[in-house]
């Protein structure tokens, strides 16, 4: 199997553009192309990352920005979790067609509605939709019970929301950055108790594009390219009902990437990891699931000051999801916040030690119906 590179990435800031969503895209993809020395000709199949849903409600929803990527007359294709669009360019190289891929994610977040009046479109329309169920609702169902369970205290939740805007100062490209403590978190709001406002993820604007490559191609394009070492996805019950809210799918996606890695003891291989977390507990539950600690101790990780810039294992130096949030391309953005860490290039936020192996985690659904995990490698 041809192995697949990471060549370059570019991406916008998550704050509000005044561009259009296909202006706001050229720009990026024409950023990404020129770090590389590329002309549009150069590539040779364009993946969309973008859903009808986060798209102003038009149906196709990479056909009306299709110019703005740069696909015309090229072979395209799209799908609605960027991160699942990155595996898919992967596989066009890894086929033998192709030796250049460019993935784009996008989403102009200030066009749309609140995120939980959309995400209330993923519920059964008979059964869940009329309750009002939407992401947020059943985020706070799976915090109270993973607090009850697991006797994690609200004030260790909202350490993720201090620990992550507080990287994102360090980040250009954050949406929403400040330097705030749990008092503040746990004054904020509460959206559906115990969830808190500063605990859920912004709605972001947002374009990020990824310049895949063959080995071959790679080499000729960037003195640090970063392999693709592992990949793992696996989707639960549509139904919420029917899941374990705190013992989802991620355990699977993460232990399929793990073995096409190589990796046994996450905990020690990994060196950086970008964790999709919409919600701040939600950092706590994944890392478990990802094997960073053991079931049960999220709160002790985050007591222990593991997860820090300057910790053993940091996790979203960027400021992740709860500082920018560019729903569709949120995934897209971890990869290639990961890509940066291991080409020693992600600036201010860039971790203290040397990252040879980095993870990247995209999950959509509610409660964490998917999951994505990819590791990446020097």
């Amino acid at each position: 199997m041809r192995k697949v590179a990471i060549t370059h990435v570019a991406q916008s800031s998550g704050v509000e553009s005044r561009e259009s969503l296909m202006d706001f895209t050229y720009r990026v993809n024409k950023e990404i192309l020129d770090k590389a020395g590329l002309k549009r000709e150069d590539v040779g199949c364009i993946i969309a990352g973008a859903a009808d849903i986060f798209h102003s409600g038009l149906s196709c929803a990479n056909a009306f920005d299709w110019d703005g990527i740069g696909a015309f007359l090229k072979e395209g294709s799209r799908a609605e979790e960027s991160a699942m669009s990155f595996i898919y360019g992967c596989m066009r190289i890894m086929s033998g067609y192709y030796d250049t891929v460019l993935v784009t994610a996008l989403v102009k977040g200030s066009e749309n509605p609140d995120n939980d009046p959309i995400t209330s479109f993923y519920g059964d329309p008979f059964y869940l939709r009329p309750l009002g169920v939407n992401e947020s609702s059943v985020a706070a169902l799976q915090m109270r019970q993973y607090m009850e369970r697991y006797r994690v205290t609200e004030e260790q939740c909202a350490k993720v929301v201090v620990k992550n805007l507080g990287n994102a100062l360090r980040n250009p490209c954050a949406d929403r950055k400040r330097r705030i403590s749990i008092e503040d978190v746990m004054r904020s709001e509460r959206v559906y108790d115990p969830l808190k406002a500063l605990e859920c993820a912004p709605k972001s604007d947002g374009v990020v594009a990824v310049l895949l490559a063959s080995e071959s191609r790679a080499k000729k394009l960037t003195k640090k390219p970063v392999w693709l070492a592992g990949y793992g996805c696996s989707m639960d019950h549509f139904n919420p009902g029917d899941r374990n809210l705190l013992n989802g799918h991620l355990r699977i996606a993460a232990e399929k990437a793990y073995r096409a890695a190589g990796i046994r003891d996450p905990r020690k291989r990994i060196h950086v990891a970008e964790v999709c977390e919409p919600y701040a507990f939600q950092e706590l539950l994944w890392c478990e699931q990802l094997g960073f600690c053991n079931e049960g101790k999220g709160g002790h990780m985050i007591d222990s000051g593991m997860t820090e810039m300057d910790g053993e294992l940091p996790v979203n130096p960027s400021g992740g999801v709860l500082a920018t949030n560019p729903y569709p391309a949120r995934g897209l953005y971890r990869i290639a916040e990961a890509a940066l860490q291991v080409k020693g290039e992600a600036g201010e936020h860039q971790v203290g030690r040397k990252v040879k192996t980095a993870l990247a985690h995209s999950t959509h659904g509610f409660g964490g119906q998917c999951h994505s995990v990819v590791i990446l490698s020097a």
